[in-house]
Protein backbone atom coordinates (compact mmCIF):
# COMPACT_ATOMS: atom_id res chain seq x y z
CA UNK A 1 0.00 0.00 0.00
CA UNK A 2 2.66 2.13 1.08
CA UNK A 3 4.61 1.87 -2.25
CA UNK A 4 1.23 2.63 -4.50
CA UNK A 5 0.66 5.67 -2.42
CA UNK A 6 4.04 7.07 -3.30
CA UNK A 7 4.04 5.72 -7.19
CA UNK A 8 0.59 8.06 -7.12
CA UNK A 9 2.34 11.14 -6.09
CA UNK A 10 5.09 10.53 -8.26
CA UNK A 11 2.72 10.01 -10.83
CA UNK A 12 0.49 13.28 -10.17
CA UNK A 13 3.98 15.22 -9.72
CA UNK A 14 5.63 14.27 -12.89
CA UNK A 15 1.75 14.95 -15.04
CA UNK A 16 1.25 18.50 -13.81
CA UNK A 17 5.44 19.07 -14.22
CA UNK A 18 4.65 17.52 -18.14
CA UNK A 19 1.57 19.49 -18.17
CA UNK A 20 3.26 22.70 -17.29
CA UNK A 21 6.09 22.50 -18.80
CA UNK A 22 4.63 21.47 -22.33
CA UNK A 23 1.81 24.20 -21.79
CA UNK A 24 5.34 26.65 -21.85
CA UNK A 25 5.93 25.67 -25.20
CA UNK A 26 2.55 25.77 -26.07
CA UNK A 27 1.67 29.24 -25.50
CA UNK A 28 4.83 30.59 -26.52
CA UNK A 29 4.15 29.06 -29.99
CA UNK A 30 0.76 30.24 -29.99
CA UNK A 31 1.77 33.65 -29.20
CA UNK A 32 4.23 33.62 -32.15
CA UNK A 33 1.09 32.24 -34.70
CA UNK A 34 3.34 28.92 -34.96
CA UNK A 35 0.98 26.14 -35.55
CA UNK A 36 0.79 23.13 -32.72
CA UNK A 37 -0.34 20.31 -33.74
CA UNK A 38 -0.10 17.60 -30.70
CA UNK A 39 -0.34 18.43 -27.11
CA UNK A 40 0.25 15.10 -25.20
CA UNK A 41 0.58 14.10 -21.31
CA UNK A 42 2.61 10.46 -21.81
CA UNK A 43 3.90 8.85 -24.41
CA UNK A 44 1.90 7.12 -27.19
CA UNK A 45 3.38 4.95 -29.46
CA UNK A 46 1.45 2.93 -31.18
CA UNK A 47 -1.98 4.30 -29.51
CA UNK A 48 -3.21 6.79 -27.33
CA UNK A 49 -5.79 6.29 -24.53
CA UNK A 50 -7.53 9.09 -25.79
CA UNK A 51 -7.57 11.94 -27.88
CA UNK A 52 -9.00 15.07 -29.97
CA UNK A 53 -8.70 17.81 -31.63
CA UNK A 54 -9.69 21.30 -30.73
CA UNK A 55 -8.90 24.11 -33.24
CA UNK A 56 -6.33 22.42 -35.14
CA UNK A 57 -4.20 20.84 -32.00
CA UNK A 58 -4.64 17.06 -31.45
CA UNK A 59 -4.61 16.67 -27.44
CA UNK A 60 -4.59 13.25 -26.04
CA UNK A 61 -3.54 10.91 -23.46
CA UNK A 62 -0.80 8.35 -23.95
CA UNK A 63 0.06 4.99 -22.18
CA UNK A 64 3.62 5.74 -21.43
CA UNK A 65 4.26 7.77 -18.62
CA UNK A 66 7.79 8.82 -19.27
CA UNK A 67 7.09 12.47 -19.95
CA UNK A 68 4.92 14.22 -22.75
CA UNK A 69 5.28 16.08 -25.71
CA UNK A 70 4.02 18.74 -27.99
CA UNK A 71 4.61 18.97 -31.65
CA UNK A 72 5.01 22.20 -32.82
CA UNK A 73 5.26 22.11 -37.16
CA UNK A 74 8.09 22.90 -38.70
CA UNK A 75 10.30 22.02 -36.07
CA UNK A 76 13.28 18.44 -36.04
CA UNK A 77 12.02 16.97 -32.69
CA UNK A 78 11.97 13.32 -30.89
CA UNK A 79 9.56 12.73 -33.91
CA UNK A 80 11.60 13.09 -36.40
CA UNK A 81 9.55 13.85 -38.90
CA UNK A 82 11.72 14.24 -42.20
CA UNK A 83 8.27 14.12 -44.78
CA UNK A 84 7.25 17.75 -43.11
CA UNK A 85 10.70 18.75 -43.57
CA UNK A 86 11.04 18.00 -46.92
CA UNK A 87 8.14 20.08 -48.55
CA UNK A 88 8.44 24.22 -48.58
CA UNK A 89 8.81 26.02 -45.33
CA UNK A 90 5.14 27.35 -44.50
CA UNK A 91 4.62 30.53 -42.33
CA UNK A 92 3.10 28.65 -39.46
CA UNK A 93 5.88 27.09 -39.34
CA UNK A 94 8.59 26.69 -36.19
CA UNK A 95 11.68 27.26 -38.92
CA UNK A 96 9.96 30.10 -40.70
CA UNK A 97 10.31 32.16 -37.42
CA UNK A 98 12.84 34.41 -36.63
CA UNK A 99 15.28 33.28 -34.45
CA UNK A 100 14.99 35.19 -31.30
CA UNK A 101 11.08 34.15 -31.66
CA UNK A 102 12.21 30.06 -31.96
CA UNK A 103 14.41 30.85 -28.61
CA UNK A 104 11.41 31.86 -26.64
CA UNK A 105 9.42 29.01 -27.63
CA UNK A 106 11.96 26.72 -26.85
CA UNK A 107 12.68 28.33 -23.46
CA UNK A 108 9.13 28.46 -22.70
CA UNK A 109 9.13 25.17 -20.71
CA UNK A 110 11.86 25.43 -18.92
CA UNK A 111 10.45 29.04 -17.70
CA UNK A 112 7.12 27.62 -17.15
CA UNK A 113 8.48 24.77 -14.66
CA UNK A 114 10.38 27.98 -12.95
CA UNK A 115 7.35 30.00 -12.54
CA UNK A 116 5.44 26.37 -11.10
CA UNK A 117 8.32 26.34 -8.50
CA UNK A 118 7.55 30.16 -7.40
CA UNK A 119 3.96 29.47 -7.40
CA UNK A 120 3.90 26.54 -5.28
CA UNK A 121 6.70 28.20 -2.68
CA UNK A 122 4.58 31.14 -2.78
CA UNK A 123 1.66 29.59 -1.79
CA UNK A 124 2.86 27.39 1.09
CA UNK A 125 4.44 29.67 2.45
CA UNK A 126 1.35 31.81 2.53
CA UNK A 127 -0.50 28.73 3.69
CA UNK A 128 1.71 26.85 5.73
CA UNK A 129 4.22 29.07 6.56
CA UNK A 130 7.74 27.96 7.41
CA UNK A 131 8.54 26.01 10.29
CA UNK A 132 12.51 24.37 11.22
CA UNK A 133 14.10 23.08 14.01
CA UNK A 134 17.18 25.84 14.88
CA UNK A 135 20.66 24.80 15.16
CA UNK A 136 20.85 25.84 19.24
CA UNK A 137 17.75 23.78 19.90
CA UNK A 138 19.19 20.85 18.44
CA UNK A 139 22.09 21.26 20.30
CA UNK A 140 20.72 21.48 23.64
CA UNK A 141 20.54 17.35 23.62
CA UNK A 142 23.60 17.35 20.86
CA UNK A 143 23.64 15.32 18.49
CA UNK A 144 22.94 11.53 17.49
CA UNK A 145 25.22 9.82 14.83
CA UNK A 146 25.60 6.77 13.04
CA UNK A 147 29.05 4.53 11.87
CA UNK A 148 29.30 7.22 8.54
CA UNK A 149 29.29 10.18 10.65
CA UNK A 150 31.69 8.09 13.51
CA UNK A 151 34.12 7.33 10.75
CA UNK A 152 33.86 11.30 9.76
CA UNK A 153 34.36 12.36 13.62
CA UNK A 154 31.43 12.90 15.06
CA UNK A 155 30.76 11.91 18.44
CA UNK A 156 27.21 11.17 19.90
CA UNK A 157 26.50 14.97 21.68
CA UNK A 158 28.49 17.05 19.56
CA UNK A 159 26.81 20.55 19.40
CA UNK A 160 27.72 21.69 15.71
CA UNK A 161 28.44 25.64 16.00
CA UNK A 162 29.99 25.45 12.22
CA UNK A 163 30.78 23.97 9.06
CA UNK A 164 34.05 25.34 7.34
CA UNK A 165 33.42 28.19 9.85
CA UNK A 166 29.60 29.12 8.96
CA UNK A 167 27.15 28.41 11.37
CA UNK A 168 23.63 26.78 9.83
CA UNK A 169 20.95 27.91 12.01
CA UNK A 170 18.81 25.14 10.16
CA UNK A 171 19.71 22.56 11.67
CA UNK A 172 18.03 19.94 9.17
CA UNK A 173 20.29 21.87 6.18
CA UNK A 174 23.15 21.29 7.85
CA UNK A 175 23.51 17.34 5.72
CA UNK A 176 23.18 18.91 2.48
CA UNK A 177 25.52 22.08 3.70
CA UNK A 178 28.31 19.37 4.14
CA UNK A 179 27.77 17.33 0.79
CA UNK A 180 26.16 20.48 -1.45
CA UNK A 181 29.21 22.58 -0.46
CA UNK A 182 31.42 19.77 -0.29
CA UNK A 183 32.53 20.70 3.09
CA UNK A 184 35.77 19.70 4.84
CA UNK A 185 36.01 20.70 8.98
CA UNK A 186 33.24 21.04 11.32
CA UNK A 187 33.38 22.89 14.52
CA UNK A 188 31.64 21.21 17.54
CA UNK A 189 31.28 21.25 21.37
CA UNK A 190 32.22 18.20 22.87
CA UNK A 191 32.75 17.82 26.44
CA UNK A 192 32.94 21.90 26.68
CA UNK A 193 36.24 21.69 24.33
CA UNK A 194 35.84 23.29 21.22
CA UNK A 195 36.97 20.60 18.74
CA UNK A 196 37.69 21.26 15.11
CA UNK A 197 36.53 17.65 12.73
CA UNK A 198 38.55 17.40 9.72
CA UNK A 199 36.34 15.23 7.23
CA UNK A 200 38.55 12.00 6.00
CA UNK A 201 39.23 11.52 2.21
CA UNK A 202 36.37 10.18 0.70
CA UNK A 203 33.56 10.97 3.18
CA UNK A 204 31.56 13.30 0.50
CA UNK A 205 31.20 9.96 -2.03
CA UNK A 206 30.24 7.58 1.19
CA UNK A 207 27.54 10.03 2.11
CA UNK A 208 26.03 10.51 -1.40
CA UNK A 209 25.75 6.65 -1.84
CA UNK A 210 24.49 6.16 1.80
CA UNK A 211 21.33 9.16 0.58
CA UNK A 212 20.18 9.18 4.02
CA UNK A 213 20.54 13.10 5.86
CA UNK A 214 20.50 10.93 9.19
CA UNK A 215 24.25 10.68 9.85
CA UNK A 216 23.91 13.00 11.97
CA UNK A 217 20.27 13.83 13.79
CA UNK A 218 18.67 15.39 16.90
CA UNK A 219 19.01 13.55 20.24
CA UNK A 220 16.39 13.25 22.44
CA UNK A 221 15.28 11.54 25.85
CA UNK A 222 13.72 7.83 25.26
CA UNK A 223 10.20 8.70 26.20
CA UNK A 224 7.52 5.82 26.18
CA UNK A 225 5.01 7.03 23.39
CA UNK A 226 3.28 3.65 22.46
CA UNK A 227 4.06 -0.16 22.99
CA UNK A 228 4.59 -2.97 20.04
CA UNK A 229 1.87 -5.59 20.25
CA UNK A 230 3.79 -7.95 21.87
CA UNK A 231 5.63 -5.66 24.14
CA UNK A 232 7.88 -7.10 27.29
CA UNK A 233 8.18 -3.37 28.41
CA UNK A 234 4.29 -3.05 28.56
CA UNK A 235 4.11 -6.85 30.38
CA UNK A 236 6.86 -5.27 33.08
CA UNK A 237 4.90 -2.42 33.83
CA UNK A 238 6.30 0.64 31.47
CA UNK A 239 3.17 3.29 30.98
CA UNK A 240 2.66 5.94 28.39
CA UNK A 241 4.84 8.84 29.52
CA UNK A 242 7.58 6.87 31.28
CA UNK A 243 11.17 8.15 30.66
CA UNK A 244 13.80 5.26 30.10
CA UNK A 245 17.19 6.37 31.90
CA UNK A 246 19.10 3.43 32.21
CA UNK A 247 19.97 -0.36 31.49
CA UNK A 248 20.58 -2.42 34.55
CA UNK A 249 21.48 0.93 36.32
CA UNK A 250 23.71 1.94 33.60
CA UNK A 251 22.84 5.31 32.83
CA UNK A 252 21.57 6.26 29.41
CA UNK A 253 19.89 8.80 28.54
CA UNK A 254 18.99 8.98 24.77
CA UNK A 255 16.86 7.00 22.49
CA UNK A 256 19.37 6.37 20.14
CA UNK A 257 22.10 5.09 22.72
CA UNK A 258 19.94 2.86 24.24
CA UNK A 259 18.61 1.22 20.74
CA UNK A 260 22.12 0.49 20.40
CA UNK A 261 23.30 -0.30 24.00
CA UNK A 262 20.06 -2.93 24.49
CA UNK A 263 21.26 -5.10 21.36
CA UNK A 264 23.72 -6.18 23.70
CA UNK A 265 21.53 -7.58 25.59
CA UNK A 266 19.85 -10.27 23.91
CA UNK A 267 18.02 -13.40 25.67
CA UNK A 268 19.34 -11.89 28.46
CA UNK A 269 17.01 -10.73 31.80
CA UNK A 270 17.52 -7.15 32.17
CA UNK A 271 16.46 -4.21 34.56
CA UNK A 272 15.02 -1.27 32.81
CA UNK A 273 15.59 2.00 34.66
CA UNK A 274 12.64 4.67 34.20
CA UNK A 275 11.42 7.92 35.34
CA UNK A 276 8.05 8.79 36.01
CA UNK A 277 7.03 11.84 37.16
CA UNK A 278 9.40 12.48 40.10
CA UNK A 279 9.56 8.40 40.68
CA UNK A 280 12.84 6.27 39.96
CA UNK A 281 11.63 2.75 39.04
CA UNK A 282 13.08 -0.13 38.12
CA UNK A 283 11.69 -2.61 35.67
CA UNK A 284 12.93 -6.56 35.38
CA UNK A 285 12.16 -8.24 31.94
CA UNK A 286 13.30 -11.01 29.77
CA UNK A 287 14.15 -9.96 26.24
CA UNK A 288 13.85 -12.09 23.02
CA UNK A 289 16.77 -13.09 20.23
CA UNK A 290 15.59 -9.57 18.63
CA UNK A 291 16.46 -7.49 22.02
CA UNK A 292 13.69 -5.48 21.63
CA UNK A 293 11.53 -4.29 24.78
CA UNK A 294 8.81 -3.35 22.02
CA UNK A 295 8.26 0.39 22.92
CA UNK A 296 8.02 3.19 20.64
CA UNK A 297 9.79 6.77 21.46
CA UNK A 298 7.92 9.93 21.08
CA UNK A 299 9.10 11.05 18.36
CA UNK A 300 7.36 14.70 17.80
CA UNK A 301 10.22 17.34 18.26
CA UNK A 302 7.87 19.96 19.58
CA UNK A 303 7.84 17.31 22.71
CA UNK A 304 11.60 18.17 23.17
CA UNK A 305 12.13 21.56 20.91
CA UNK A 306 10.96 24.71 20.50
CA UNK A 307 10.97 25.25 16.25
CA UNK A 308 11.28 28.24 14.91
CA UNK A 309 7.72 29.19 13.27
CA UNK A 310 7.60 32.08 11.06
CA UNK A 311 3.66 33.39 9.02
CA UNK A 312 4.09 34.96 5.69
CA UNK A 313 1.49 37.50 4.19
CA UNK A 314 0.56 37.07 0.62
CA UNK A 315 3.08 39.98 0.08
CA UNK A 316 6.00 38.55 2.06
CA UNK A 317 5.25 35.15 0.46
CA UNK A 318 5.83 36.52 -2.66
CA UNK A 319 9.69 37.38 -2.61
CA UNK A 320 10.07 34.99 0.12
CA UNK A 321 9.27 32.65 -2.63
CA UNK A 322 11.25 33.85 -5.11
CA UNK A 323 14.41 33.67 -2.77
CA UNK A 324 13.58 29.45 -2.39
CA UNK A 325 13.50 29.09 -6.08
CA UNK A 326 16.45 30.73 -7.03
CA UNK A 327 18.39 28.94 -3.77
CA UNK A 328 17.25 25.74 -5.06
CA UNK A 329 18.06 26.38 -8.41
CA UNK A 330 21.55 27.08 -6.68
CA UNK A 331 21.85 23.58 -5.10
CA UNK A 332 20.86 21.52 -7.60
CA UNK A 333 23.38 23.43 -9.99
CA UNK A 334 25.70 21.57 -6.64
CA UNK A 335 24.12 18.43 -7.14
CA UNK A 336 25.21 18.56 -11.02
CA UNK A 337 28.85 19.43 -10.00
CA UNK A 338 28.82 16.22 -8.27
CA UNK A 339 27.68 14.39 -10.22
CA UNK A 340 30.07 15.23 -12.92
CA UNK A 341 32.99 14.80 -10.39
CA UNK A 342 35.36 11.82 -10.89
CA UNK A 343 36.44 12.17 -7.37
CA UNK A 344 33.06 11.99 -6.05
CA UNK A 345 32.13 9.50 -8.24
CA UNK A 346 28.18 10.86 -7.28
CA UNK A 347 27.10 9.29 -10.59
CA UNK A 348 27.26 5.84 -9.14
CA UNK A 349 24.24 6.77 -6.68
CA UNK A 350 22.36 8.18 -10.06
CA UNK A 351 18.48 7.14 -9.42
CA UNK A 352 15.68 6.42 -11.55
CA UNK A 353 11.86 6.67 -11.11
CA UNK A 354 11.99 4.20 -8.11
CA UNK A 355 14.43 6.25 -6.28
CA UNK A 356 12.67 9.52 -7.46
CA UNK A 357 9.33 7.77 -6.25
CA UNK A 358 11.18 6.97 -2.61
CA UNK A 359 11.24 10.57 -1.80
CA UNK A 360 7.63 10.84 -1.46
CA UNK A 361 6.10 10.00 1.50
CA UNK A 362 4.35 6.51 2.46
CA UNK A 363 0.86 8.36 3.60
CA UNK A 364 -0.54 11.06 1.30
CA UNK A 365 0.64 14.56 2.88
CA UNK A 366 -0.05 17.58 1.19
CA UNK A 367 2.56 19.79 2.66
CA UNK A 368 5.13 17.16 1.54
CA UNK A 369 4.06 16.42 -1.95
CA UNK A 370 3.93 20.23 -2.90
CA UNK A 371 7.29 20.64 -1.67
CA UNK A 372 8.95 17.77 -3.64
CA UNK A 373 6.89 18.76 -6.85
CA UNK A 374 8.21 22.60 -6.35
CA UNK A 375 11.66 20.92 -6.18
CA UNK A 376 11.30 18.47 -9.22
CA UNK A 377 10.10 21.50 -11.38
CA UNK A 378 13.46 22.76 -10.23
CA UNK A 379 15.18 19.99 -11.04
CA UNK A 380 13.21 19.45 -14.65
CA UNK A 381 13.67 23.03 -15.79
CA UNK A 382 17.84 22.85 -15.11
CA UNK A 383 18.10 19.01 -16.99
CA UNK A 384 15.59 20.34 -19.87
CA UNK A 385 18.28 23.22 -20.27
CA UNK A 386 21.37 21.26 -20.38
CA UNK A 387 23.05 21.68 -23.95
CA UNK A 388 22.44 18.21 -24.92
CA UNK A 389 20.56 17.69 -28.38
CA UNK A 390 17.00 16.12 -28.31
CA UNK A 391 16.68 18.71 -24.79
CA UNK A 392 15.84 22.11 -25.14
CA UNK A 393 18.97 22.75 -24.36
CA UNK A 394 20.07 21.31 -27.24
CA UNK A 395 17.85 23.66 -29.34
CA UNK A 396 18.82 26.68 -27.43
CA UNK A 397 22.31 26.14 -28.50
CA UNK A 398 22.17 25.77 -31.92
CA UNK A 399 19.83 29.14 -31.89
CA UNK A 400 22.24 30.76 -30.30
CA UNK A 401 24.76 30.09 -32.43
CA UNK A 402 22.57 30.83 -35.24
CA UNK A 403 22.04 33.91 -34.22
CA UNK A 404 25.43 34.81 -33.64
CA UNK A 405 26.79 33.02 -37.00
CA UNK A 406 24.02 34.75 -38.79
CA UNK A 407 23.62 30.98 -40.35
CA UNK A 408 21.10 28.34 -39.07
CA UNK A 409 22.60 24.85 -39.15
CA UNK A 410 21.42 22.84 -42.15
CA UNK A 411 17.77 20.14 -41.31
CA UNK A 412 20.35 17.29 -41.52
CA UNK A 413 22.50 18.55 -39.30
CA UNK A 414 19.77 18.88 -36.97
CA UNK A 415 18.46 15.34 -37.55
CA UNK A 416 21.71 13.87 -37.00
CA UNK A 417 22.02 15.84 -33.32
CA UNK A 418 18.37 14.87 -32.60
CA UNK A 419 19.22 10.92 -33.16
CA UNK A 420 22.78 11.56 -31.16
CA UNK A 421 20.51 13.50 -28.35
CA UNK A 422 18.03 10.66 -27.95
CA UNK A 423 20.54 8.14 -27.76
CA UNK A 424 22.32 10.00 -24.85
CA UNK A 425 18.79 10.45 -23.23
CA UNK A 426 18.13 6.62 -23.53
CA UNK A 427 21.73 5.31 -22.30
CA UNK A 428 20.81 7.72 -19.00
CA UNK A 429 17.55 6.52 -18.56
CA UNK A 430 19.25 3.01 -18.34
CA UNK A 431 21.66 3.96 -16.15
CA UNK A 432 19.88 5.41 -13.61
CA UNK A 433 16.78 3.01 -13.63
CA UNK A 434 19.52 0.47 -14.03
CA UNK A 435 21.08 1.59 -11.09
CA UNK A 436 17.56 1.52 -8.78
CA UNK A 437 17.04 -2.53 -10.07
CA UNK A 438 20.68 -3.04 -8.84
CA UNK A 439 20.38 -1.54 -5.54
CA UNK A 440 17.02 -3.77 -5.06
CA UNK A 441 18.45 -6.59 -5.86
CA UNK A 442 21.46 -5.65 -3.12
CA UNK A 443 19.06 -5.13 -0.07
Amino acid sequence: MEILVQALQLILSLSILVIVHEFGHFIAAKIFKTKVEKFYLFFNPWFSIFKFNYKGTEYGLGWLPLGGYVKIAGMIDESLDKEQLKKPPQPWEFRSKPAWQRLIIMLGGVTMNVVLAIVIYVAMLSFYGEEYLPTSEANKYGISVDSLAQQMGFENGDKIIAIDNYFEPDFNKIPADIILNEARTAKVIRNYDTVTIVFPNGSLNKMIKQKSPLFIAPRFPFVCNKFAKKSVAKAAGMQIGDTIVGINGQYIRYFEEFRQEIQKHKNKSVVINIKRGNDSINLPMQLDDKGLIGVYPEANLTAFFKLHKKDYSFGEAIPAGFRKTWTGIGNYLKQLKLLFSPKVKAYESVGGFITIGSIFPAVWHWESFWRLTAFLSIMLAILNVLPIPALDGGHVLFLLYEIIARRKPSDKFLEYAQIVGMVILFSLLILANGNDIIKLFNK
